[in-house]
């Protein structure tokens, strides 16, 4: 019964039960705390995963086997206890597949990527061969950190083992390759799929819209239409992005529309900041201001940001300031709306204003936020952290190290008939 509750989605159901359970005096065994662990991780009940893990399995009531030390490592890493799950899978007495993918699983989750890559390099070197599950959890973490050759390696390791390429591992694969630019590679695997879901579509139409591809984005929306699957509100978020980034505002009004009188789904927060940020690119100022106005909830402050970003290009100043000084006052410690704010400003050539927005940033003690970035090198990734610590001495010698790094290398490759001057 608590089983039957949390895989059929009623957590709490599983909990009264094994309570009532525990009241009637019944005792539990492995298979028993294994449904109760997961019960506790699914409604994020650390307190209630601790005393089960406390109660029965430190003290010995029931023995600690690969089922019950792979349930306790789920149930820390969806509560946010990665620390507690990764001392529970190093003290583990086996480990197997399971326990080493809700491990990956885990880091992916909380956003701890390099670590679920780093976890997977060690379980190949316990020669454990992952499964399907593993694989799309390994590629989540390269789509988000753009670690192509990690990736690519994961897709040769697919075809090498002759591991089956659902729809669920075709989706993670389309979009770790999207997610690294690899516009063509992701419709090589789309094509090899021998069945599409909504979500394998969807990863196709986001990401072409990611990359800039508009119209590609839209034609594969309407080869979805045409296959008879029904887009969900993720769908049209990526399709309605694709006509952002394309500035397609008709085609964009058309799929808004069609959103709700025809699918009778109702936009979110995120598909009107879609809809402000197309008309905004494209001039439609007061059209973007009245769909705002007609928003059923409150809008967010990223959708007031991109219609003042709007209002920067078009150089609408008035409704720039006014808007501006909105964003300042919802959130006060978010550096980008000084900035925006300030740069409005200076469009304006109001420069004594602009003045005192960074002053009054200052006198807050808020800073910009760091800029970061990533590049993959020989599989590494290697992280790098914008900062204006460094001395105009320090970055000379910097760029005298990467000249020379630059003039060896082209030694070394033998480049002929090459006239580079240093002021170059």
């Amino acid at each position: 019964m608590i089983d039957g509750y949390v895989r059929n989605g009623s957590p709490a159901e599983g909990l009264e039960c094994f309570l009532l359970m525990r009241s009637m005096g019944v005792k539990a065994d492995e298979v028993t705390v294994v449904s109760a662990l997961s019960a506790a991780g699914s409604l994020c009940y650390a307190w209630i995963g601790k005393w089960l893990h406390g109660f029965y399995v430190e003290s010995g009531r029931v023995r600690w086997d690969v089922f019950v030390g792979s349930a306790l490592v789920d149930m820390y890493m969806k509560c946010g206890h990665s620390d507690d799950a990764r001392q529970v899978f190093d003290e583990m007495p086996t480990r197997n597949v399971v326990s080493w993918s809700c491990l990956v699983a885990g880091y992916v989750q909380l956003g701890r990527c390099k670590e679920a890559l780093l976890v997977f390099q060690d379980m190949l070197i316990d020669n454990l061969r992952p499964h399907s599950k593993t694989l799309t959890s390994v590629l989540t973490a390269c789509a988000q950190l753009g670690a192509l050759d990690q990736g690519k390696w994961v897709h040769a390791y697919i075809d090498r083992n002759l591991i089956e390429l659902n729809s669920i591992l075709g989706t993670a694969l389309i979009d770790m390759y999207v997610k690294c630019g690899c516009i063509n590679e992701a419709c090589f695997v789309f094509d090899k799929l021998p069945s599409k879901d909504l979500y394998t579509w969807t990863a196709m139409i986001s990401g072409l819209a990611m990359n800039g591809d508009a119209l590609g984005s839209l034609s594969f929306f309407s080869r979805m239409m045409c296959s008879g699957v029904k887009p969900n509100k993720v769908t049209f978020l990526g399709a309605l992005s694709a006509c952002s980034h394309g500035g397609l505002v008709e085609e964009g009004r058309k799929l808004f529309d069609e959103m709700r009188d025809k699918y009778h789904l109702d936009p979110d927060v995120d598909h009107y900041g879609c809809m402000v940020d197309l008309l905004g690119r494209a001039g439609y100022l007061e059209e973007a201001v009245k769909l705002i106005e007609e928003m059923p909830m409150e809008p967010s402050p990223s959708i007031w940001g991109a219609l003042l970003g709007a209002c920067v290009i078009h150089k609408n100043m008035e409704l720039g300031e006014y808007i501006g000084n909105q964003l300042v006052n919802l959130q006060p410690d978010h550096s980008g709306w000084y900035s925006l704010l300030a740069n409005v400003h200076l469009e304006h050539r109001k420069w004594d204003k602009a003045a005192s927005v960074r002053k009054s940033m200052k006198m807050k003690g808020i800073d910009k936020i760091p800029g970061v970035s990533w590049i993959e090198v020989n599989g590494l990734i290697r992280d790098f952290v914008t900062s204006e610590s460094l001395s105009d001495w320090e970055l000379c010698e910097m760029m005298d190290t990467v000249w020379r790094h630059i003039v060896s290398s082209i030694y070394d490759h033998k480049v002929d008939n090459i006239n580079i001057s240093a002021g170059d």
